[in-house]
């Protein structure tokens, strides 16, 4: 959800970004691409206390096994620099944990994943205990780039109360959601609100949903960029329209879409399923202070549904957008001890991992073969949150929790399933649809945006060639 910032190609960026934070050391004989005793570990995540539950398992692995693991926080707006000047220097971690689809696309493209031994970690464990649709979003051809290991939704959230006074139906597709966006918007309250900030991730990662709920691809099956096509036209014109009538003032981000649907002054917003313990009160720096939340710091998770797939008119199906995030082996890794330890995650150390963050890891591992179940039973039973912990199941009905779970089936991404995922990494960089984004909810034509888009994309697709 957080900004990222991968470069086209791993273009080389300044060294001054080269601040890591290792956890724990493994000596000199840890990591560097190319075996040694003992692994080095890149985390794709910065939070304090993700980072330390994650360095327990850690520990666990290393009294297990006996191989040493250097676990080095890496913030996500910095990887993409800082995987650049390792693989430079040919320091490259063993193991890189917590990215996304785009990002594994970029280091298969720069060569800097070991496939072969990404495949020997999936057989070991049985790919049949693996989501289909998770195996295939980390698939080139024949090749496994990475071991898919738990997702995050994102979905559509909305005030229940307000839509049922209304009489409002449940905001699953563009009709619907304009309907009850100027129904309910007021000087008081805005209809929805949405990302909209140029050079923003999350603008780019919410378009992508309303897009693809339209028939709105990135590139067409022959590797064409289509985001000046019909449907994607027409996609960035209800968007616009949305954002510039029914919402609040100013570019919107993942922090204040999320503060203004808490304060009680959005009756929508689109947010990903890691704002569950938030919404329920759970977490002391990001609470809900809608007025009704003083007395019951709940009242927003009770009076919240959620939509996961999102219908436009020029499509015969709804879709849904989500993120995988993986494991992977690297280039000239120490491969023996990476494989161990990728299993032992996936394995022993899977219920833990997935116990961080329970709203934002749904498992894409639900079992084993002989317990094929395991890991999913396990997750609907976790308790979320930071300072305050609770299962999940206390605050929300058992629909919204299925729908959470049912997310790795139905993920679609642009790009990848037509074999042009360095093409959705390379666009990291330059995010050229947050901008028309951005542009369409301030009053510009989505036809000139749209446009505009399309050939920023094709510019960076000619330069990968």
């Amino acid at each position: 959800m957080a900004r990222r910032a991968t470069a086209v190609g791993f273009a080389v960026m300044g060294a001054a970004a080269l601040v890591l934070s290792g956890c724990t050391s493994s000596g000199d004989d840890g990591g560097g691409g190319g075996g040694g005793d003992g692994l080095t570990f890149w985390l794709q995540e910065d939070l304090p206390d993700r980072v330390a539950a994650t360095q327990a398992i850690v520990d666990a692995y290393t009294e297990e096994s006996g191989v040493e693991v250097e676990l080095v926080s890496v913030a996500e707006d910095q990887f993409s620099q800082l995987i650049t000047s390792a693989a430079a220097a040919g320091d490259l971690p063993d193991v890189i944990g917590g990215i996304s689809l785009p990002q594994v696309r970029t280091l298969s493209s720069n060569e800097l994943v070991d496939p072969d031994a990404v495949g020997a970690v999936i057989d070991d464990l049985d790919s049949a205990t693996f989501s289909e649709r998770a195996l295939e979003l980390v698939s080139d051809g024949d090749d496994l780039l990475a071991v898919p290991s738990e997702s995050w939704t994102q979905m559509l959230f909305y005030r229940t109360d307000l839509f049922e006074a209304a009489g409002l139906d449940a905001p699953d597709s563009y009709d619907a959601i304009l309907e009850a966006a100027s129904t309910l918007d007021s000087p008081d309250l805005a209809g929805f609100v949405g990302a909209t900030a140029p050079g923003d991730a999350f603008t780019e990662q919410t378009f992508e949903q309303i897009g693809l709920g339209n028939g709105c691809e990135l590139v067409s099956e022959d590797g064409e960029v289509e985001l000046d096509s019909g449907p994607c036209v027409d996609a960035f014109a209800f968007y616009g329209e949305l954002t510039s009538d029914y919402s609040v003032p100013g570019a919107q981000d993942v922090d204040t879409t999320r503060a203004t649907y808490f304060a009680g002054d959005a009756a929508m917003f689109i947010w990903s399923s890691f704002v569950l313990d938030e919404l329920a009160g759970l977490r002391e720096d990001a609470k809900p202070s809608c007025p009704e939340c003083a007395a019951d710091p709940s009242f927003l998770a009770a009076n919240t549904g959620v939509v996961t797939s999102i219908a436009g008119p020029d499509s015969d199906t709804p879709a849904q957008f989500g993120e995988i995030t993986s494991w992977t082996v690297t280039a000239g890794a120490n491969t023996e001890d990476a494989q161990s330890f990728i299993e032992y995650m996936m394995s022993d150390g899977y219920e833990d991992w997935i116990a961080i963050a329970p709203e934002g890891k749904v498992p894409v591992r639900t079992g084993t073969p002989e317990e094929p179940t395991v890991f999913s039973d396990a997750w609907a039973t976790l308790p979320a949150g930071v300072d305050t912990k609770a299962p999940l199941s206390d605050f929300y009905t058992a629909d919204v929790l299925e729908a959470v779970a049912a997310g790795p089936e139905d993920l679609a991404r642009w790009g990848i399933t037509q074999g042009q995922g360095d093409l959705l990494g390379a666009l990291q960089g330059e995010l050229p649809v947050a901008t028309a984004v951005n542009e369409v909810s301030q009053g510009a034509d989505p036809a000139t945006a749209a446009e505009q888009a399309a050939e920023a994309v094709r510019s960076i697709a000619e330069s990968l060639q």
